[in-house]
């Protein structure tokens, strides 16, 4: 973690708990702390809970960075019944009977849906769709019709089957919804599902094991900057901390950096100074950091 004149720069890795959003537990960090600015690494909704990469100070400038990290998750959910949230949040739409359900059926359900496919993202989601949140336009009576988005899913496994409920682990890609993933599989096995409970257990580098309970902060397992990105590391010298910092493009042998593609550039004292990639030989500069260089 660095300190600067206006407060914190790092990522403090969060316990979400359940029952306020992601923004409300941003806020909550941010007041704490005394952090000039404040982002997330990864929306979680007010039903979830676990970890939530919250980046303070220069640091925000990394939240897109791992919004595109691979997630990991635990998710209850029950067979049965549908809502019109995918989660026990919602209203009950339909009702069907579980009873015909089987582990050997919801086991080959998680296989099948192992892997890339498609997935219809949720009404109640924060995408846009002609300049409206699809959520706004569900709480207004919508539905519309959503395009479907290719997801990865790296690992699905039944932690739990007593039936109509069951517990499942998932790993996956940006941008998959684990409650439209429940729905699918109550789908695949025809009665119908929801997510009654969701716990993320890891957010690309970042654990549970990291993480602080949002009433028990504590700065002192706060994550560097240099140290929240799997990127690459590139260490420059002294004489080129100026031009870096002025985003001067460099050639590629000067950083050393003739064999990446996107990579950091640190400091001799480690700190972050840039985020780049390689393009025609040169150095291209994607977020520089001069709050931490002084």
């Amino acid at each position: 973690m660095t300190t600067g004149a206006r407060g914190p720069h790092g990522v403090l890795v969060v316990d979400k708990p359940a029952g306020i959003s992601s923004a409300q537990a941003v806020e909550t960090v941010k007041r704490a702390l005394g952090a000039s600015r404040a982002g997330h690494g990864g929306t979680l909704d007010p039903l979830a809970t676990g970890v939530l990469p919250v980046c303070l100070g220069a640091a925000t400038k990394l939240a897109q960075h791992l919004l595109a990290d691979d997630k990991a998750y635990e998710a209850d959910a029950v067979l049965g019944v549908e809502t019109d949230t995918l989660d026990r949040t919602g209203r009950v739409v339909r009702e069907r009977p579980w009873q015909a359900a089987t582990r050997e059926a919801l086991e080959r359900a998680l296989a099948a849906r192992t892997g890339e496919h498609d997935q219809v993202p949720p009404m109640y989601s924060a995408i846009k769709q002609g300049g409206v949140r699809l959520y706004q336009r569900a709480r207004a009576g919508e539905e519309v019709e959503r395009a479907p988005r290719r997801v990865r899913i790296d690992r699905l496994e039944l932690l739990a089957w007593e039936p109509p409920h069951f517990r499942i682990a998932i790993a996956c890609g940006k941008g998959t919804y684990v409650r439209s993933l429940v729905a699918d599989l109550g789908e695949d096995l025809g009665c119908g599902a929801h997510l009654t409970e969701l716990r993320r257990t890891q957010s690309g580098r970042f654990s549970l094991a990291q993480a602080v309970p949002l009433d028990a902060l504590d700065t002192r397992r706060m994550v560097a900057p240099s140290d929240a990105l799997g990127l690459p590391v590139v260490r420059a010298t002294a004489e080129l901390l100026r031009p870096i910092l002025s985003g001067v493009q460099l050639a590629l042998e000067a950083l050393e950096a003739q064999d990446l593609e996107q990579f950091q550039i640190l400091a001799p004292s480690n700190q972050l100074l840039a985020i780049a990639h390689a393009e025609r030989g040169r150095v291209i500069y994607d977020r520089v950091f001069p709050e931490l260089a002084g």
